[in-house]
């Protein structure tokens, strides 16, 4: 490469670009930008589309005025062509992940559905074992609300609460809890059991399946499409100057 440019009083030439992305953490945006380029190139919009994008983009931007549109592309260098192409990448982007993933997330969703179920449930916890017997008969024969002996007798940041901790996703408590959680009948009061120092009394209050809705839907594109992306910019080696690849070859 032989290509220079220059910046102020500095010169730049081509070979440097990778290091100075580098030092300004700028290289896994610029990897990024360019595997999406080219996933997205065999995509294409209406003229309707391209209108709207741009129209949209222009308002997002407040850039509505004529004045104030020629003053934000002299900022940023751009032409009026640059500034349409930017403005419908969005839309070719979300045109490949509809077509690459949307077919997918039916069984993408079973495999993920533990993780994207949501609870509800109360928990005590005391390193005390006669304790925590005690504190389960009375919560069970309603001597005492679960929530008065959180708050009462529970030694983690739970006793803040009353006990009650949620909505969260089933796989985030303990894996233990987790499973317990799992079976639950709502409203079902464990009896004590060990977890790691603590005697831990659980009782599940709400249980929240995940839904297959369009929401989720586009959730779970959008996971995919990441995923994707990451492994994409993961196999990318060290990027060099053609002119070193050709002297090596």
């Amino acid at each position: 490469m032989t290509g220079l440019f220059q910046i102020g009083d500095k010169l730049l030439q081509a070979q440097d670009m990778p290091s100075l992305l580098k030092r300004y953490q700028l290289m896994p945006q610029f990897l990024r930008g360019v595997i999406v380029d080219q996933a997205i190139a065999s995509f294409s919009c209406s003229d309707e589309e391209r209108q709207s994008a741009v129209e949209n983009f222009l308002a997002q931007h407040q850039l509505t005025a004529p004045e104030a549109k020629e003053a934000w592309l002299r900022s940023q260098n751009m032409t009026e062509e640059e500034l349409q192409e930017m403005a419908v990448r969005p839309l070719l982007i979300e045109k490949f992940k509809q077509a690459t993933w949307r077919p997918k997330v039916d069984n993408y969703f079973l495999t993920r559905k533990a993780s994207l179920d949501h609870v509800v449930y109360s928990l005590v916890r005391t390193k005390n074992p006669a304790l925590a017997n005690e504190l389960y008969f009375r919560i069970l024969e309603g001597e005492q609300t679960f929530a008065e002996v959180a708050r009462d007798f529970s030694e983690g940041p739970e006793s803040k609460s009353g006990g009650l901790l949620g909505p969260v996703p089933l796989s985030q408590p303990h894996p233990a809890i987790s499973k317990l959680l799992s079976v639950s009948q709502q409203n079902q009061l464990w009896t004590p059991r060990p977890l790691a120092e603590w005697m831990v009394i659980i009782r599940l209050e709400k249980f929240m399946p995940a839904q297959l809705d369009e929401s989720m839907r586009l959730h779970l594109i959008n996971e995919l499409f990441e995923s994707w992306l990451a492994e994409q910019i993961s196999q990318i080696g060290p990027l060099q100057p053609l002119s070193s690849v050709s002297s090596i070859s």
